[in-house]
C-alpha cells in the first residue's frame, strides 16, 4: 500500500484494537461493505448506476434524455415473472430534479416506463436506414399455408430462374479469385515489397535535398499548377504602394506644419548662398558696384526697405 489512508480506503488496515473474535472490518466498524450504496439496505433499496436503455421525454420539463445517460437509481425488487425478478429503478433526472421510475418486463424483453417521463417514438425509413422490409404477421401466416404456397410456386421458380445465372457467375468468379491462396498471398507480398522500395527511393532523394519529410513524385497536375503561380516583382510592389498611399491621402489641399517648414528651410539656404557669394566677392576684390546694388536691392526688398542705386 501506498498510505495508510489507501489502506484503510481498501479495507486492509487493521487497528491495534482490533481481534480475530470481532469478525470482519466491517462488521467492526459497523458499517456495510457496499458503504453509501447501501443506506437503504433495511428497505430492500440498493443504490445503482443505470443507464436510460432509450431516449425518453422528462415529465417534469419535457427535455429530452438521450439513451446512454447514466443515473444514481434506486433499485428494488416488485414482483415476480414466474422465476424470474421484477426490478423497479427510481431516479431523478438532472434537468429539473423530476422524479423518474422505470421497470424491467421479463414477459417481453423490455423496460416500461411507470411514471415520470414518457418514451420517444421514433420511426425510420427503409430507404434511409438501408434495409429490408420485414413481412407483415399477415404474409408470414400466408406462407405457412401450403395453398398459398403452391400458388405462388410458379413465380418463385420462374424468378430462381432469372436470378441462378447471375449467381452461378458470381459464385465461380469467387471461385477463381480465392482458390489459390498462396498465389494471392504471393502478389500481395511483392506489391508491398515495390512499395516499401519506392518509399526508401522517395525517403532518401528527400534527404539529399535537405529535407526532413518525404516528398511525392512530381505529376502533370503539380507542374502545370506551378506554372501559372506567378511573382510579383519589386516594381510593382512599389507602384502598388504608391497607389495605396495615393488613395489613402485626402483631395484637399491643407496647409500642413511640415509644408511650411520645409518652405523656411529652403528659404534659409538660399539667403545663405546669396551670403556666402557677396563674401567671396569683398575677399577676392572683385567688388562691383552693379552686383553689390542688386545683392542690397535684393535683400532690402526681403526686409521691406527701398533702396535706390546709384552709379558714378
Amino acid at each position: 500500500m501506498s498510505s495508510l489512508a489507501a489502506a484503510r480506503a481498501d479495507n486492509f488496515y487493521y487497528p491495534p484494537e482490533w481481534t480475530p473474535n470481532q469478525g470482519s472490518l466491517n462488521k467492526f466498524h459497523g458499517q456495510h461493505a457496499l458503504r453509501e450504496r447501501a443506506r437503504k439496505i433495511d428497505q430492500g433499496i440498493l443504490i445503482i448506476r443505470f443507464e436510460m436503455p432509450f431516449n425518453i421525454w422528462c415529465g417534469g420539463c419535457n427535455s429530452m434524455i438521450a439513451k446512454g445517460v447514466r443515473f444514481n437509481a434506486e433499485k428494488k425488487q416488485v414482483g415476480n415473472y414466474y422465476s424470474t425478478k421484477i426490478w423497479n429503478f427510481t431516479m431523478k433526472s438532472a434537468c429539473c430534479k423530476h422524479e423518474i421510475v422505470i421497470q424491467t418486463d421479463p414477459k417481453n424483453t423490455e423496460y416500461v416506463i411507470i411514471s415520470g417521463a414518457a418514451r420517444k417514438t421514433e420511426e425510420f425509413d427503409i430507404e434511409d436506414a438501408e434495409t429490408f422490409e420485414l413481412p407483415a404477421d399477415e404474409e408470414r401466416g400466408k406462407l405457412a399455408d401450403p395453398f398459398y404456397r403452391l400458388e405462388h410456386q410458379e413465380q418463385d421458380l420462374k424468378k430462381k430462374k432469372e436470378a441462378e445465372p447471375v449467381l452461378v457467375r458470381l459464385q465461380k468468379f469467387s471461385d477463381a479469385r480465392h482458390s489459390d491462396d498462396y498465389a494471392l498471398n504471393k502478389a500481395l507480398r511483392a506489391q508491398l515489397r515495390g512499395q516499401r522500395k519506392r518509399v526508401a527511393e522517395e525517403e532518401a532523394s528527400s534527404r539529399k535535398m535537405g529535407l526532413s519529410m518525404r516528398i511525392l513524385p512530381a505529376s502533370k497536375e503539380d507542374s502545370a499548377a506551378a506554372a501559372r503561380v506567378k511573382f510579383s516583382s519589386k516594381f510593382e510592389k512599389n507602384k502598388k504602394d504608391k497607389r495605396a498611399l495615393i488613395n489613402a491621402a485626402s483631395i484637399f489641399s491643407e496647409p500642413s506644419g511640415s509644408s511650411v517648414s520645409s518652405k523656411r528651410l529652403v528659404l534659409e539656404s538660399k539667403r545663405r548662398k546669396i551670403s556666402a557669394a557677396a563674401a567671396s566677392n569683398i575677399l577676392t576684390g572683385g567688388f562691383k558696384p552693379s552686383s553689390w546694388s542688386n545683392v542690397a536691392v535684393a535683400s532690402g526688398r526681403r526686409k521691406g526697405i527701398s533702396v535706390t542705386s546709384r552709379h558714378s
